[in-house]
């Protein structure tokens, strides 16, 4: 059922392209058909997953066969875990974009074919397939923010595909340069993973591969493609860019580097903690003063990888499991987090503008949107009972055991997104200054909360929900995930 998720997902795509332009109802049907096909095919494949040795082969198909390049696809709790996610953001993005009139067939061409190589990417076993789906989950993310973008849409559209294509250059001599030197003749990423390299090799194609990734999973100082990417994206490019797309660069990073170049990792572990650990805190306070809504949550989004990558480097399993832990819950509350920011509340205000917002009176006229933002804040500041709770003690666990000193950094990054999350809510939602007599005296009248935003934020927050009350539902599949094969070079440098 896993596969299907990728095959539905390009289908669902020319389908919704070839819809007709003028019918944008029967796009958005089409639309919503695909994305629940995809999360039941994701659930139903949860359900049924009894991975072998922590590895469930789907499919190995004979691609290429001069080059060792198979299709083949393959899963374990990492990958059922991301794919879940995947089909949740999926869903959420088509509720949150039924106003999208436009060129709504091609709106969602785009958001399908990226959906599709995202699900790509996350079931890939074939290294040179795993790139392929890469490339396909990054181009539609430049036309969804060239074409139905705001501010500076072309700029910052055209940055993340810079940043995006520098990242895969570096990726693709890595990867091309463990191929040669293994001289198995074969891309398989099981066959690389049991590969010795030298550790002359890893030295310098570790941090190849791990950085090449880690630019689209918002790494310190390559982060500054994400804000700008936030900003301009249109409301489901935003909560597919914060929620997927940089899952694809931490989980290249665990997949690709960690697990071909081990002792790669052994060597820059620290100086990779250290980045990571910068930025946390230099995202939290840099999105402590911004005057822009939706730059808070992107600086934010960079401060809360910070966590991911950190979790990753730590050489054991409580912060890898952290790690993907975290991808997961981060998805989803940032998800929800860019829907309230850019649909509810700058699609009907016309403004960003932390000062402008403050006197609007935004309580009053759109409750369900304040209660909303209240909730994603306390999951994003990581109060118990939501999944970022028990993510982000997991990461610092894990990083307290590996280096204590940086784990106290991370946790001064907590305290600081307590504060810009309490601070802009309140400026936003619960600010003292006199709002105006009539809520809705603005320039406009403030259209409602639609039912499809509401069931998308319901969507969103009873994920977060149950898996921070019930994090086994996940942790159970993810935990076995690293003692398969694949994982034995990781294991055994980390000692266990």
């Amino acid at each position: 059922m896993l596969a299907w998720t990728i095959y539905l997902s390009f289908a669902g795509a020319l389908a919704c392209l070839l819809t007709p332009r003028a019918n944008p109802r029967a796009t958005r049907a089409v639309a919503l058909g695909t994305a629940l096909a995809g999360l039941f095919c994701g659930l139903a494949g949860a359900i049924q997953f009894k991975p072998v040795n922590g590895l469930e082969v789907i499919t190995r198909v004979r691609w290429i066969p001069a080059l060792g390049i198979d299709f083949s696809l393959a899963a374990d709790g990492i990958s059922v875990t991301l794919v879940l996610l995947t089909g949740i953001a999926a869903l959420a993005g088509v509720l949150f974009s039924w106003n999208v009139e436009r060129r709504t067939n091609e709106f969602f061409a785009f958001f399908f074919a990226l959906i599709g190589g995202v699900y790509g990417v996350f079931l890939s076993l074939d290294l040179f397939l795993l790139f392929v789906f890469y490339e396909i989950a990054i181009v539609p993310k430049y036309f969804l923010i060239a074409i139905w973008g705001s501010t500076r849409r072309d700029y910052a559209a055209m940055k993340l595909a810079l940043y995006s294509f520098i990242g895969s250059g570096m990726v693709l001599i890595g990867m091309l340069a463990a191929y040669a030197v293994s001289g198995l003749a074969s891309f398989d990423l099981q066959a690389l993973a049991q590969h010795s390299f030298v550790p002359e090799f890893q030295r310098w194609a570790f941090p190849l591969v791990f950085v090449g990734f880690a630019i689209l999973a918002g790494m310190w100082p390559f982060h500054t493609w994400a804000p700008t990417g936030h900003s301009a994206a249109p409301t489901a490019a935003s909560m597919l860019l914060a929620g997927v797309v940089m899952k694809l660069g931490a989980y290249g990073c665990l997949r690709v580097a960690m697990t071909l170049f081990p002792e790669g990792l052994k060597m820059w572990q620290h100086e990779l903690a250290a980045l990571a650990v910068t930025g946390i805190v230099y995202g939290a306070l840099v999105a402590l003063v911004q005057k822009d809504f939706k730059f808070v949550i992107g600086y934010s989004s960079v401060s809360h990888m910070g966590f991911v990558l950190l979790g990753l480097v730590t050489l054991n399993e409580v912060g890898w499991s952290g790690a993907v832990l975290q991808m997961f819950s981060h998805g989803v509350i940032a998800g929800l987090l860019f829907a309230v920011v850019g649909r509810m509340v700058y699609d009907r205000t016309h403004t960003r503008d932390l000062d402008a917002l403050e006197g609007m009176g935004l309580t009053r006229a759109m409750p369900f949107a304040s209660v909303t933002f209240v909730i994603a804040g306390f999951a994003s500041m990581g109060m118990p009972g939501f999944s970022g709770f028990i993510a982000e003690l997991q990461v610092l666990i894990g990083a307290w055991q590996a280096f204590p000193k940086l784990a106290l950094l991370a946790g001064v990054g907590i305290v600081i997104g307590v504060v810009y999350t309490l601070k802009t809510t309140a400026t936003v939602f619960f600010s003292d200054k006199p709002a105006p007599a009539e809520p809705h005296d603005l320039d406009h009248p403030l259209e409602p909360i639609t039912v499809p935003e509401r069931l998308g934020a319901a969507l969103l927050i009873f994920c977060t929900v149950v898996v921070g009350l019930h994090p086994r539902l996940l942790l159970d599949i993810i935990v076995p995930s690293f003692k398969s094969p694949l994982f034995d070079g990781l294991r055994k440098v980390a000692g266990l």
